[in-house]
């Protein structure tokens, strides 16, 4: 992935379980860090075709590889542009392993 392709900002969040004032635990998400990504918008097939009848789009985010990064797992999700993006596999390192590719959808 060359490095002008990234060109999205992408804040990754993790759940966390926070108790309100009546001592009720309530799912929240925080901010774990904020990196540069690429999206790819996934489209043909007929797995993709059925997500968008249901108004949602599937995408492989692309992200540089760290030691931060790899602590990202399927229960997270990332905020681009204001759209939500629930990651729906962990991360896998690309073909030269420089970057993670995960699927997302918003």
């Amino acid at each position: 992935m060359v490095a002008g392709r990234l060109r999205r900002r992408a804040t990754f969040q993790e759940a966390v379980m926070i108790r309100d004032p009546d001592g009720m635990l309530i799912q929240g998400w925080e901010d774990r860090f904020t990196l540069w990504c690429h999206v790819h918008y996934l489209r043909g097939s007929e797995a993709v075709m059925q997500a968008r009848l249901v108004s949602k789009s599937p995408a492989i985010l692309t992200i540089r590889a760290s030691a931060e990064t790899r602590a990202i797992t399927s229960e997270w999700r990332a905020v681009i542009d204001a759209v939500i993006f629930d990651l729906k596999e962990d991360p896998r390192p690309s073909e030269d392993g420089a970057c993670l590719e995960m699927l997302g959808e918003a």
